[in-house]
């Protein structure tokens, strides 16, 4: 394993470690995620995908090892860490009583950036203008996950971090979304994208 950082990485973990008492929740965790590139965080339901993203927003801390986004500590220095990121929280984490206007625009303004994605996001997941109107406790679940997307995505952030991101959305809607990470990473952002689906 790595025992120092990549000074040149978004992200960069070394022994990175979570316990929970005597279960151990992610073990010695080394990754490097070069910039301008898509990363695929792959295991299945259990493997410490989840625990990870955790440990790199600050959620939690860390027992042991160290995190770093763009070179800064995800604890000692989140907030600069974190200033040119993405994220995408679990749509149940939504505010069901918003409109999806008015939950994107929220988001926006938490982001102190312009929404300068948001309709190329809204053609590309097929989330219609008609839908934005109404609130969110009315959408289905894929029309939910679309929304979480957008809000990660709308401020064009540098790195995006993404858990299982193509969940409940339709085979099409994945193929839209995929090619339009790629349209991203090839403008030099960078995706950490995790998934249980092989």
């Amino acid at each position: 394993p790595m025992n120092m950082h990549d000074a040149s990485a978004a992200i960069s973990t070394v022994n990175l470690t979570k316990r929970y008492g005597e279960f151990t929740a992610l073990s010695e965790a080394s990754i490097s995620v070069p910039l301008g590139t898509i990363y695929g965080f792959l295991g299945p339901n259990g493997a410490g995908k989840t625990t990870t993203i955790r440990l790199l927003m600050g959620f939690i801390t860390a027992t042991s090892g160290e995190a770093r986004i763009f070179g800064h500590d995800c604890w000692q220095d989140g907030l600069a860490a974190r200033a040119e990121l993405g994220f995408l929280v679990t749509a149940d984490a939504l505010y069901s009583d918003m409109s999806g206007l008015s939950q994107l625009d929220y988001a926006a303004k938490l982001s102190k950036r312009e929404p300068v994605l948001r309709d190329q996001l809204l053609d590309a997941l097929e989330l219609s203008r008609d839908a934005l109107k109404r609130k969110l406790g009315s959408y289905s679940k894929g029309m939910r996950q679309k929304l979480a997307l957008i809000v990660a995505m709308q401020h064009d952030p540098a790195l995006l971090i993404l858990d299982e991101p193509t969940d409940g959305l339709d085979p099409l809607i994945q193929r839209n979304f995929e090619d339009f990470l790629i349209s991203l990473r090839d403008q030099g952002r960078t995706i950490f994208m995790s998934s249980h689906d092989l």
